[in-house]
């Protein structure tokens, strides 16, 4: 029966009609996998035999990483004259290898911290790799700048300790600045990251005995079962010293929570005022190209894009290798995938308030300088950047492109190739062509240079294939606490019970 016009719907078989169907929410576990199996899952990455691949990745990655140290033994051994710098550039790889790695640390602390905070579950099945990539990506990042100095032996001097010459550091130099800032980030990175890993690694601790006894029933000679002995006995006093005598109690629970949750407030201003810092080594410098004032917000945006886009990179072969497929799902990678879209979009924003703003101020170096970069000798490096870093993210707005995972690794590929072209071209660009035309000059990086470089990609594979073999890949007692099941509250369907 029709109800007369201008009067408010209170029938409940009519509401039912009227009010559209909720949608389900996406699982954040698919395919409804139990406390135990997610458990054995992740756990069996680290109990598990050494898979082939692992033994060759480490082994080519151990072999690169050989570069950093042959590169950096022969540059204190001649001076910093083996890098390729030349007056005016005197900043060259160092300086934009440096601001590369320190924003691919971004995404680990921003899916730690600022997801955590805003109640983000889908954060869980990719938090650790983040994080422990972040600590990676800064300890690559530290090298340069300590080599960068020079003497590499007064580094120490960079640090306000007190001496007899009463020598101290000038704190007005934004070179400073990063000292502290990308110092206190590594030491808030590295207890969060650990923080987190406490029940896990007590759970790996309790099960070292079953696997144990397992593997002794399979050895085969005297030999094997002594071995195994040693061997499963050192990694239960090894895992239960990381575990600091974590024993599940609810007192334990208790304090864990508060002080992951302090832990997550006091990173989440570091994620925005570390990488604000580091172009502040840029941004207050009096040199066209480099004093602008967007540079904060543009360097925070581009850390966040390259972090993400290194995630990818390495998640989704993780993920393919070791079928975590129910736990790194497409839900993961679809909001992975738009992050990536947002914050590459905000860069290829910058990218033109910067051409508004040299224009709009009438300064005719800033607009030689940016029509510099667009059309000058290092126009290459300018459009490959465009073209990764503003046009490859936008084929995440096709849904069919985020559901094919060999598309978004490849994409994510062309990420950080464009975030590291983007600070070559911030850095090189505006020192070779500066204010007299007679001391230009084109930088060309040296051997020792490409070396050095290519051996950080080493160190850190060699530090993520570690971490991978003796450390939980995945936080599972997060992923089981947004699980449904982990509600006080929860009853079971007649779907689940089946």
């Amino acid at each position: 029966m029709a109800q007369p016009e201008g009067t408010v719907l209170r029938d409940p078989e009519i509401l039912k009609e009227v009010r559209p169907a909720k949608m389900p929410r996406r699982p954040i576990v698919e395919n409804d996998r139990s406390f135990h199996w997610i458990t054995e899952k992740v756990c069996g990455i680290v109990e598990g035999k050494t898979p082939i691949w692992w033994w060759i990745g480490f082994c080519v990655c151990g072999m690169v990483a050989s570069f950093v140290g042959v590169g950096l033994i022969y540059l204190v051994a001649v001076g910093t004259g083996a890098w390729g710098l030349n007056s005016p550039v005197f900043w060259g790889w160092a300086i934009v290898n440096f601001v590369f790695w320190i924003g691919i640390g971004h995404a680990g602390t921003l899916i730690s911290a600022i997801l955590l905070l805003l109640k983000q579950k889908w954060r869980t099945s990719i938090n650790r790799g983040a994080e422990a990539m972040t600590i990676f990506a800064v300890s690559c990042a530290g090298i340069f700048p300590l080599f960068h100095v020079g003497r590499v032996w007064f580094a120490w001097w960079l640090f306000p300790i007190p001496t007899s010459n009463a020598v101290w550091p000038n704190f007005r130099s934004p070179l400073e600045w990063d000292v502290f800032a990308v110092s206190t980030y590594g030491i808030v990175s590295l207890l969060f990251w650990y923080m987190g890993m406490l029940p896990d690694l007590a759970t790996i601790r309790d099960r070292v005995h079953g696997v144990a006894r397992k593997r002794m029933e399979e050895a085969r000679t005297v030999f094997q079962r002594k071995f195994e002995i040693f061997y499963y006995g050192f990694r239960r006093y090894f895992y239960g010293i990381l575990a600091m005598g974590w024993r599940g109690s609810n007192r334990h629970w208790s304090n864990y929570e508060m002080a992951y949750l302090l832990l997550a407030g006091l990173s989440t201003p570091l994620v925005l005022s570390v990488h604000t810092i580091v172009s502040f080594d840029f941004a207050v410098a009096n040199l066209p190209g480099w004093h602008t004032t967007i540079f904060p917000p543009y360097f925070v945006a581009g850390a966040i894009f390259s972090g993400f886009g290194m995630v990818l990179t390495l998640m989704l072969p993780l993920r393919s290798m070791y079928g975590l497929h129910d736990l790194i799902t497409q839900y993961h990678i679809d909001c992975i995938c738009k992050i990536t879209l947002a914050t590459g979009s905000m860069v290829g924003y910058a990218y033109m308030i910067e051409f508004f703003i040299a224009w709009y101020g009438a300064n005719p170096y800033e607009g030689f300088a940016f029509v510099n970069r667009a059309f000058g000798p290092y126009a290459w490096a300018y459009w490959i950047m465009i073209t990764c870093n503003v046009i490859s993210p936008q084929l995440f707005w096709f849904k069919k492109i985020r559901r094919n995972a060999a598309l978004v690794w490849v994409v994510s590929i062309f990420v950080n190739i464009g975030m590291w072209f983007e600070r070559f071209v911030i850095t090189v660009t505006s020192l070779a062509n500066d204010f007299l035309p007679a001391s230009w000059d084109y930088y060309t990086p040296t051997v020792v240079d490409i070396f050095t470089f290519f051996g950080t990609f080493g160190l850190f594979g060699v530090l993520f294939l570690l971490f991978l073999r003796f450390l939980p890949l995945l936080a599972f007692a997060e992923i089981k606490a947004v699980k449904a099941e982990a509600d006080p509250h929860y009853q079971p369907t007649q779907e689940d019970s089946a």
